[in-house]
């Protein structure tokens, strides 16, 4: 009976920049929760007031679930120490894809054409404030919430788009240190 011999080839180290590493995880899962959240409440606000929903709201909240799930894979695989520069460069970028997507047309919408929703949100509702125990003052909190949810959004898009790119390259360095 002959022997079968396995051939083992050695495993690549990676050392990924613990530091770097942990912020960026950080700040990612803190993007992508807010704007999950966010955007699903922007959804709801829509709802019930018997408007349409954009095509931003659900790709956003589609697209931030993903960056919450990539979070998670990217602990679980570090944990059993399988973190491969390869598969972390290909999810972020398709999230960087994703993210800048909804960053173009976040903006679009934010600032582009003559009812945008930044000069919407300065003209009818910071430059008009009202006060006191009415429902004209509980409207206007709640138009000054969802003003400031846009802006938060874009906010997190720009650095959520920031840190994807920064992601593939710092997944890029790990890989070109291994060799």
């Amino acid at each position: 009976m002959a022997a079968r011999h396995r051939h083992h080839l050695p495993r690549r180290k990676y050392h990924w920049p613990d530091i770097q590493l942990n912020i960026w995880l950080i700040v990612v899962l803190a993007g992508s929760g807010a704007c999950l959240g966010m955007y699903a409440w922007l959804m709801t606000v829509q709802t019930q007031l018997d408007l349409g929903t954009p095509w931003l709201f659900p790709f956003m909240v589609a697209t931030s679930s993903l960056g919450v799930a990539f979070v998670v894979i990217i602990l679980i695989l570090a944990a059993r120490h399988l973190l491969l520069p390869g598969i972390i460069m290909l999810g972020s970028f398709i999230l960087f894809v994703l993210w800048l997507t909804g960053l173009v047309e976040s903006a679009l919408q934010m600032f582009g054409g003559k009812a945008d929703v930044n000069a919407d949100c300065q003209n009818f509702i910071t430059n008009m404030p009202y006060r006191g125990n009415t429902v004209e003052a509980l409207a206007w909190l709640t138009q000054y919430n969802i003003c400031n949810c846009w802006k938060a959004t874009f906010a997190f898009e720009v650095v959520n788009t920031a840190f994807y790119l920064w992601m593939m390259v710092m997944s890029w360095q790990v890989h070109r240190d291994a060799l």
